[in-house]
């Protein structure tokens, strides 16, 4: 389960990615649409801008916006930088990796080889969607039902 932080990042990057090209995000807009406390919005934006994915202007046109294009932007880096290491088992973890304390052989474990497989495709999914693949696949489901409207 992701934590609260890693959920509302997620959000305040969709909104951050459908506004108009150029066009910054103010953190209170953001906050108010998805019900985010404010202070604790403002770390999670600090967060992402310190990672190089969002930049922030100052004054009456300020706010945030995307410093790196949406499809540039995976699910699992933005998942690590508020979760850390997404592996099961530390001996699966390539940022955080140590043997497990009571394994006597990695080659053989049986442990480590089926949740390296449920590991191995979850990274793939993760690390291979973008922020800007769920926002395109949005905008064409609502053609869709628009159209079947």
């Amino acid at each position: 389960m992701i934590s609260n932080k890693a959920r509302y990042a997620f959000r305040a990057l969709v909104a951050i990615a459908e506004a108009p090209a150029g066009e910054a995000m103010a953190s209170a807009d953001i906050a108010r649409r998805y019900a985010i406390p404010h202070k604790f919005l403002e770390q999670i934006l600090l967060d992402l801008r310190k990672a190089g994915i969002l930049e922030s202007r100052r004054g009456k046109s300020g706010g945030y916006t995307m410093l790196r294009p949406a499809d540039t932007v995976t699910f699992g880096e933005v998942l690590r930088l508020f979760e850390g290491p997404l592996a099961p088992l530390p001996c699966l973890s390539r940022q955080a990796y140590r043997q497990c304390e009571d394994c006597v052989d990695e080659r053989t474990c049986l442990i480590r080889r089926e949740f390296g497989r449920a590991y191995d495709a979850s990274r793939a999914v993760l690390d291979n969607r973008t922020i800007g693949d769920a926002l395109s696949e949005g905008r064409q489901q609502g053609d869709e039902i628009r159209r079947s409207a």
